[in-house]
């Protein structure tokens, strides 16, 4: 799969960033908020989307929190809105890398 993402500014030599290091993608690309950067080089994006009831033939709102990977060149911080993509497992929860860090952020 091509990378289709803006390329980031800032390099790094990060062997976990699918811009400067050997990381492949592939699998789903996710939109969400990153909610927690306390941890290195990881962050938890919080992504929200709608799930369809049958029953009552309604949408509800769910929300889900995806640990990710953070490579220095992006340095996604706390209230940024990012892409997040499918990777191979970097660690146990590990398996999706931030790719782009949108504007327009909160």
């Amino acid at each position: 799969m091509a990378l289709t993402f803006k390329k980031p500014k800032k390099t790094c030599n990060d062997r976990n960033c699918p811009f400067h290091g050997s990381l492949p993608i592939r699998g789903r690309i996710l939109e969400g908020v990153v909610v927690s950067a306390k941890m290195d080089k990881t962050v938890i994006v919080r992504h929200d989307y709608l799930h369809y009831v049958p029953k009552f033939m309604r949408y509800e709102r769910r929300r889900s929190r995806i640990p990710a990977h953070n490579p220095p060149c992006i340095d996604a911080k706390e209230g940024d809105y990012v892409t997040i993509a499918e990777c191979r497992p970097i660690s146990k929860t590990v398996s999706f890398v931030v790719v782009e860090k949108k504007e327009g952020a909160k």
